[in-house]
């Protein structure tokens, strides 16, 4: 039995993990959207640098875009990473029609995101949905003397789109009390965004390059207190070609390779090419 009935139905209480405090360098990443070969050099790179599983967050979406969702699921789930649930995760875990992704209904994104969708309904098993439906909403924990707050789009909406050049009145709304630093995800382009005293991260995607001409997708390291976003490198002709195998050529196959999404329609003008 796949995700293509509910699970059950999601409770209005959303679900907050305390990590207590953390020690040592923190991985950062989100956005795995089925991308298999990302993952693994992901979980290498984290092995290179001596990460350990419970200092890798991921800020959600496991499954999207990508030829291996249920792949990419299990191997998470293995690795021992703390995740926190996406929208994507949301929406399988609950029996949803669509991705909940928060598109412009009609847009290019908002009609290409049935194909992907559709096909990670018919790939991620019934138990994994089981799982996503117990990932919390939040997560926070303490680290380098700094609270810290895991949220996937906004604190407000799980599918806000929030990006580094929106206004530091966008970010101050959506700031929990008593955070210091705000990890997020769900955009898709990593960033830094210094507020005063506080900062708001996003970890970025390593299942999809951030739009800008380059095969290399993103992630972050924080170390000390301090981030700072990397380049990840990885086999992204066979992840493109195992779209292509599977009939997910919609124009993502192309991006892996090409550095350059589909559509720019979700984006703000400042950061269209």
């Amino acid at each position: 039995m796949m995700c293509s009935m509910p699970y059950r139905k999601r409770s209005k209480q959303l679900k907050t993990t305390d990590l207590g405090d953390l020690s040592g360098p923190l991985l950062v990443f989100g956005g795995v959207y089925s991308n298999l070969q990302a993952l693994q050099a992901l979980i290498a790179e984290a092995k290179g640098r001596g990460i350990a599983a419970k200092n890798m967050i991921c800020t959600g979406d496991i499954v999207a875009y990508c030829a291996d969702a249920e792949t990419c699921v299990q191997l998470v789930r293995a690795a021992g990473c703390v995740v926190l649930m996406g929208n994507c995760e949301q929406q399988l875990a609950s029996g949803a029609a669509d991705c909940g992704c928060g598109f412009e209904e009609g847009t290019a994104c908002d009609v290409l995101s049935a194909g992907w969708f559709a096909h990670a309904q018919k790939t991620v098993s019934a138990e994994s949905c089981r799982w996503m439906a117990g990932l919390p909403d939040r997560i926070i924990f303490t680290h380098a003397g700094q609270r810290y707050g895991v949220i996937h789009g906004g604190v407000t909406n799980i599918s806000k789109f929030i990006w580094s050049t929106d206004d530091d009145t966008v970010f101050d709304a959506e700031f929990p009390p008593e955070t210091d630093v705000i990890l997020a995800g769900h955009s898709g382009i990593a960033f830094i965004k210094p507020l005063g005293a506080k900062q708001w991260i996003n970890g970025g995607a390593i299942g999809m390059p951030p739009n800008d001409g380059q095969p290399e997708t993103r992630f972050v390291i924080i170390e000390n207190g301090t981030p700072t976003i990397h380049t990840l490198n990885y086999d992204h002709k066979t992840a493109s070609q195992r779209m292509v195998d599977i009939g997910l050529t919609q124009g993502y196959h192309v991006a892996l390779n090409t550095g350059i999404w589909p559509s720019e329609d979700v984006l703000p003008n400042a950061l269209r090419r």
